[in-house]
This record gives structure tokens, C-alpha cells and sequence, in this order.
């Protein structure tokens, strides 16, 4: 990112009307674009041991795992992993299952946990559709569970991939917390935002002209919520969704009961009209048959919800049960959702921490400035690293890669203990079609053994593992 553009985005900050003043249309500066719009990629955070002890990766792993596959059909994945340690065992799980790697990066960053969507960056656009992050203040709901790490998340992720970030850390807020429809109207609930666990010294007015300075919001769709109910203060994604501007996705009404939604709150959503001042049309969707029972034997002594699905460029990843209503929900979903695969992921396992699969996830949009506002899906990747062939090799193995715009880029070889075998890129490199060779005959190739070794490219904020077989 251009020095200058940090320079033009410090003083457009500096002149952003604060809480205190009225905002009129105009200042509405920032966008947040609907989950539906396309992405550039989503954003995951590794499961791990380093927080709640050993077994706690284990027993979630196999969502994250599912929830990869499905999504590298049709977006990159950004994979934020605890450590190197912990970049090498998912790259080994996934290539285990059969998961291709082509699309996938890693970032090193210590986290407290992996509900991405609450803590991780939010991206929107401005009004000439450059596109930043907003990050927002995060205090481990409330000050229930560490998050110092993951509080921090969204600053490193600005600084590796040269987004220019917005530092709203005055305002608690999650990204679970709030739905967006990309015109405009954003629904939430009292309880998980305007709270004195969350943002004590904020009034509604004072939160809502910092959503619409920041996400884009003029119309706001308030429920009550209930305070305490669970670790977020009742998120609005766990109980209703916005399909487009005019259809809200929803629990039916026994499913909202049991969700322990107030009836006034029942209420308000069944009468919200949109920002054209229209009713709302509704797809409902039922919670589970059953009490979740986890796939360890523990019986959660309550129910599932659907609702919190997550929209990936080519699919649609669903909570999964092992209860009959999973059919009936794919069927739904299915209908609503054509042109996208719909994908039941097991969620079991982390239903008990209290999220599903759109509270692990976290869209990236697409860069409306280098590829256009038609999005083509192709030119969404801007660089490519491809598999070295032969693979296995014995004398020498060339790396293909492509640019489309011109970058600084670096390809080093690893051994599989993840230990610098050979720097093969390394400098300013033209747009176009690229190969690196790393020559088995070479001083370096001659001092190392038949193995695995992966080799990773780094191109701004491009990141992409592959792995390569030597034998000699």
C-alpha cells in the first residue's frame, strides 16, 4: 500500500465526525458489503492446545477440516495458525484429507481461541470502493474468556496483507453480533452491543452513528435480546439472517421460543419492514429434532440452530447434527441458495463452546479496485503458485507461479521440520507467467536427503504452501 494512501486515510480519520455530532447522508464514509457479494477469500482460525489444554483441538479439528474443503472450491483460505508447530500439523491434516492446498495461506499468529467472526477483521469499502478493515474492540464477550490474542488480530492481519485498518477499539463490538444486508440495514440485539459488559459508557444513538459512519447503516432493526442467556449475550446470528434486503432467514416461531427469544422480541422481527419501508418476506428453518449430544457422548441439553450457516463463493456451509432435521434444512437451503453447493459440516464438538459455523468464519471481499466492480471470480487471484513438476523429482523440480500485477516475492524450500533448506525468489519480480528451479544438482540440493519438503511463495499479502517429494 502506497505511503500515500496511509497519509490520505489518517486525515480522512482525523475529519470523521465523531459520536457527539448529527450525521447526515453524505457522511456515511465506509460499507460493509453482504456475505453474499463476492469473496476474495474466507478467514479461519486453527483450532489449538495452548489455551484450554491438550484435547481441545482434537476434538473440534475435523470441522475446521470440512469447513477447508468445501470453501477452497471456490475462494482462498486464510488460515491463521498458532505457530509454526501448528502450521505444519494442518497442512499435514488437510493434505491427509485429501484437502488441495492451491488455495490456501497461513498466518502465525498466537490467538486465545477461534471464533474469528467476533474478533477477526471486518472488511468494508469506502466511497470509492478501496477497501480497509474495521477493527473493532473485542474483550472476550464481556470479559468471560481470554482474548488479549485475539483482540490484537485484526491490527496483524493489516499489516501482513497492506489493508489499511480502522481503529474503532473505542467500541466493543462482534462480528456475530450484527447482520448486514449491503443496502443499508444492519439487525442486532441490545443486549450482546449496548451493554456494561460491552460499551458501558455508549448510548444506542451514540453506537448507531458509529455503525453508520463505519458499516454503512441508515436503518436499524433493534431486538432486546436477553442479557446472560449465553457467553454472547445473544448474537443475532444464531437466530436470524438476512437472505437479501427483502428476506430475513429465521428460526419458526416454536424454534425462536425455545431459543429463548422474548416474545416482544418474537414480535419485532416478524413485523420489521426494510429500509424501503416494505414487510419482510421469511424462510424459516427449524432447530433440531433433539438435544444436541455430542460426538464424544456428552448430552448439551439443548437444541441446535441452522440459521448460523456461512455464504462461501460456491457453497453453502451448514451445522450439522446427526439429527433428522439436518436433511430437512439442506433441502431448504438447497431451494434458496441454487447456485451454490450446499454442504453439511458436523458441528457437534464446538456447539459445545456455544458457536457453529458462521461464528468460525469471517468473509474477505473482493478487491473492487484491481479487478472491477463486475468481481470476474478468475481474476480474484491476483497470484497463483502452482505444483512443481516432477513430482517426485530427482534432479530438479520446477516451481511454476504467476503474477498479474508486479510484486515483490519470495519462494523458499522447507524441509518438513519446517527448517530453510534454499531461497530460490527472493526481489521484485514482472506480472506474468514465472518458473523457479531449485536444481538437484546444486551444492544445497546435494546436502539434503530424499523426504518431503514444502515450499512456500509470499507475495504482498499472498501467502501459498505446496508440498514436493525429493528422492535421490
Amino acid at each position: 500500500m502506497k505511503p500515500i494512501y496511509f497519509l490520505i486515510l489518517i486525515v480522512l480519520i482525523s475529519i470523521i465526525p465523531r459520536p457527539s455530532m448529527k450525521l447526515h447522508a453524505q457522511e456515511i464514509l465506509f460499507r460493509m458489503p453482504e456475505e453474499t457479494g463476492q469473496h476474495e477469500g474466507t478467514w479461519l482460525q486453527w483450532p489449538h492446545d495452548y489455551t484450554y489444554g491438550a484435547g481441545y483441538r482434537d476434538d473440534v479439528e475435523s470441522t475446521w477440516i470440512e469447513m477447508t474443503r468445501g470453501l477452497v472450491t471456490g475462494e482462498n483460505v486464510h488460515i491463521i495458525a498458532y505457530n509454526n508447530q501448528e502450521e505444519l500439523h494442518i497442512i499435514q491434516v488437510l493434505t491427509n484429507a485429501n484437502v488441495p492446498l492451491t488455495r490456501i495461506d497461513f498466518y502465525i499468529y498466537p490467538t486465545d481461541d477461534f471464533w474469528v467472526r467476533d474478533n477477526g477483521p471486518i472488511f468494508v469499502y469506502d466511497n470509492e470502493s478501496n477497501q480497509l478493515i474495521t477493527d473493532w474492540g473485542f474483550n472476550g464477550w464481556g470479559n468471560r474468556y481470554p482474548y488479549e490474542n485475539c483482540d490484537i488480530i485484526p491490527e496483524l492481519v493489516s499489516e501482513d496483507i497492506g489493508i489499511p485498518r480502522v481503529d474503532l477499539s473505542a467500541v466493543v463490538l462482534e462480528g456475530g453480533s450484527i447482520e448486514v444486508d449491503g443496502n443499508g440495514t444492519l439487525m442486532a440485539t441490545r443486549s450482546s452491543i449496548i451493554n456494561n459488559n460491552r460499551n458501558p459508557d455508549l448510548s444506542q444513538s451514540q453506537i448507531e452513528e458509529y455503525l453508520t459512519i463505519y458499516l454503512g447503516i441508515s436503518h436499524f432493526i433493534w431486538l432486546d435480546g436477553v442479557p446472560n442467556l449465553d457467553i454472547t449475550d445473544f448474537h443475532i446470528d444464531g437466530f436470524a439472517r438476512f437472505y437479501d434486503s427483502s428476506t430475513i432467514v429465521c428460526l419458526d416461531e416454536a424454534g425462536l421460543v425455545d431459543w429463548g427469544t422474548p416474545d416482544s422480541d418474537i414480535d419485532i422481527l416478524l413485523s420489521a419492514q426494510n429500509i424501503e419501508g416494505n414487510d419482510y418476506d421469511f424462510v424459516f428453518l427449524p432447530l433440531t429434532q433433539n438435544n444436541v449430544v455430542t460426538a464424544y457422548g456428552q448430552n448439551l441439553g439443548y437444541k441446535g440452530s441452522y440459521v448460523n450457516y456461512y455464504i462461501g463463493n460456491s457453497v453453502v456451509l451448514v451445522p450439522h447434527y446427526s439429527d433428522p432435521n439436518d436433511d430437512v434444512v439442506i433441502s431448504i437451503l438447497e431451494n434458496l441458495y441454487p447456485n451454490r453447493t450446499v454442504v453439511g459440516v458436523d458441528v457437534r464438538n464446538m456447539y459445545a463452546g456455544g458457536g457453529m459455523i458462521h461464528c468460525v468464519t469471517q468473509q474477505q471481499p473482493i478487491d473492487l479496485t484491481s479487478i472491477g466492480t463486475e468481481g470476474n471470480l478468475d481474476n480474484i487471484f491476483l497470484f497463483q503458485l502452482r505444483q512443481n513438476y516432477p513430482n517426485p523429482f530427482n534432479l530438479n523440480a520446477t516451481i511454476p507461479y504467476s503474477l498479474t500485477k508486479a510484486s515483490t516475492v519470495t519462494i523458499k524450500i522447507y524441509n518438513a521440520s519446517g527448517q530453510l533448506v534454499k531461497t530460490l525468489v527472493d526481489g521484485n519480480v514482472s506480472a506474468g507467467q514465472h518458473e523457479a528451479v531449485w536444481d538437484g544438482t546444486d551444492n544445497a540440493a546435494q546436502t539434503v536427503s530424499s523426504g518431503i519438503y514444502f515450499y512456500k511463495m509470499k507475495a504482498e499479502g499472498f501467502r501459498r504452501i505446496k508440498w514436493m517429494t525429493l528422492i535421490k
